[in-house]
């Protein structure tokens, strides 16, 4: 029952039925060679492998669903330190947000004192630099390890973070600078006997976009019809609410940078987009994006889309086009776009979606960094599987908030 934290559950019962088919495998072997006569049916073990397998993986997956549930509300989470607040200190901190079933709660940070200090996460604060480790170490109790994510050329000072940690009896664990915590992009070679290593770029396979384009259009065709009536009642709804036209489009960027007209069900009276310049210091966003809780421009029909998500529904029309996932980053503003950073563009390497995984991380106050940074690990992470679940999850989110 030892935890391997980050394991699919397909994993887990794999080794669960190898290891029982090995053992009964053996059990065969010593019963065919050794014993004249088997005392029980060897159909029986048959019948025992299957039943181990089905029990046991049975118990794992029920291991795992209560572990998250409690992981999510903040139960039983191991606090870790995080050494390092260059790229591989971001992409550690990506993946501790996006994967609480991990376990978990990254008390802070530490920087070496001469980097840009760019993580910027209100929610995981700054202790200080490399220096006050000593001190920290000693005055946080119930500490279960510390990531060390600097840069590969800083081997001394690595060497001496660990020297600390096992002077003040905390593990230790370095995470690789190269991999920056993203395996999938990583492919492992043999030239000759000669082990190496090759780093995708960030973004999608052709293949991926096809199985992922493939998705889409099931879901649109199951989804057609339920769509098209609830479309034409929320429409009348609209009209006999407030002036002005059904559907509201704007240009948002997609996929490298190409500029789309993005559908929505107008839920803001006519007018709204220059109104926004007169509310702007009551934003309660950080970054270029603009949000409001109670923004005076949303119609009365329009709160409850709002609240709904069903305002995004015309962009099935997007996606039926192309220009749209039903999951992935939302589309940004070209004027939000020239306010990002460097690392922010990543967010924009593969077609936008009208769900995605900060949607349904279950946190309402995420900074725009950790948008981003959901988003990114997304990106460098994404599976079939993956997209299945924020859609499963995206339903309740929707209805219950």
């Amino acid at each position: 029952w030892r935890r391997r934290r980050g394991e699919f559950w397909i994993d887990e019962v794999s080794r669960i039925g190898f290891a029982t088919g090995t053992a009964v495998t053996l059990l065969m072997a010593v019963t065919y060679f050794f014993l004249s006569e088997a005392p029980f049916s060897r159909l029986m073990l048959f019948w025992i492998l299957l039943f181990v397998v089905l029990f046991l993986g049975l118990a794992r997956l029920v291991r795992r669903w209560v572990l998250s549930v409690l992981y999510r509300q903040g139960t039983a989470v191991d606090r870790v330190l995080v050494l390092g607040s260059g790229e591989t200190g971001r992409g550690l901190i990506r993946t501790l947000l996006a994967r609480p079933d991990l376990g978990f709660k990254a008390i802070g940070y530490l920087h070496d004192g001469s980097q840009e200090n760019n993580i910027g996460l209100g929610r995981i604060p700054h202790l200080g630099t490399f220096a006050d480790l000593p001190h920290i170490l000693q005055e946080t109790p119930n500490l279960y390890t510390v990531f060390i994510a600097v840069p590969g050329d800083m081997y001394h000072q690595t060497m001496q973070l660990l020297r600390i940690c096992q002077e003040h009896g905390i593990p230790a664990q370095v995470v690789p600078d190269l991999l920056q915590l993203s395996l999938n992009r990583v492919e492992f070679n043999n030239m000759a006997g000669i082990p190496m290593l090759g780093v995708r770029e960030v973004g999608m396979s052709r293949w991926q976009r096809i199985l992922k384009r493939a998705l889409d259009l099931v879901l649109i065709t199951i989804a057609g019809i339920p769509g098209l009536l609830l479309t034409g009642i929320i429409a009348i709804a609209i009209k006999l609410d407030s002036p002005g036209p059904i559907i509201y489009a704007a240009d948002r960027v997609g996929r490298n940078g190409k500029l789309f007209p993005m559908y929505k069900f107008r839920s803001m009276v006519v007018g709204a987009d220059q109104q926004k310049k007169e509310l702007e210091a009551l934003n309660e966003a950080d970054g270029p994006i603009f949000k409001m809780k109670d923004d005076p421009r949303l119609t009365r029909v329009g709160k409850f889309l709002r609240r709904s998500s069903l305002d995004e529904l015309p962009q099935l029309l997007n996606v039926l086009l192309g220009q749209m996932s039903l999951v992935g980053p939302r589309p940004p503003l070209q004027e939000e776009v020239d306010q990002y950073k460097p690392w922010h563009l990543q967010r924009l390497a593969v077609i936008g979606g009208l769900t995605g995984l900060w949607q349904v991380s279950g946190r309402s106050d995420l900074t725009f960094d950790e948008l981003c940074l959901l988003d990114i690990y997304y990106i460098e992470n994404w599976s079939l599987a993956m997209d299945i679940r924020i859609l499963l999850q995206t339903v309740p989110h929707s209805v219950f908030g």
